[in-house]
């Protein structure tokens, strides 16, 4: 487990704030998209955003490719799917727990 701790910890990290938890929403619309866009609504300088992209690709979540002369990103589900199998096995452990204590109360 302490290889997968090290390998989630970064991917919690990064969804850890909210203008980035929105741009990993925005991906999840299923095309990649420019920083251009990316900076629409947002409230934030094109700088931020592209900090806020370097934070998610360094995490394994996002994925940028040049196309001409910008950059487009998009999201890396497996990544996602990862995050969610770990959250999945900690909450077995807990209804385990939780199980366990039940059936101690109740005897």
């Amino acid at each position: 487990m302490p290889s997968a701790v090290a390998d989630a910890a970064p991917i919690f990290a990064a969804l850890g704030d909210e203008t980035r938890l929105r741009l990993i929403a925005r991906l999840g619309e299923g095309r990649p998209q420019s920083i251009t866009a990316l900076t629409v609504g947002e409230g934030v300088t094109r700088q931020a955003i592209t900090k806020h992209l370097r934070v998610l690709e360094t995490a394994g979540l996002i994925r940028g490719q040049r196309q001409g002369r910008e950059q487009r990103w998009e999201l890396q589900a497996d990544r996602i799917d990862a995050a969610k199998t770990w959250l999945d096995d900690i909450s077995k452990h807990w209804d385990a727990a939780l199980e366990r204590l039940r059936a101690f109360v109740e005897e």
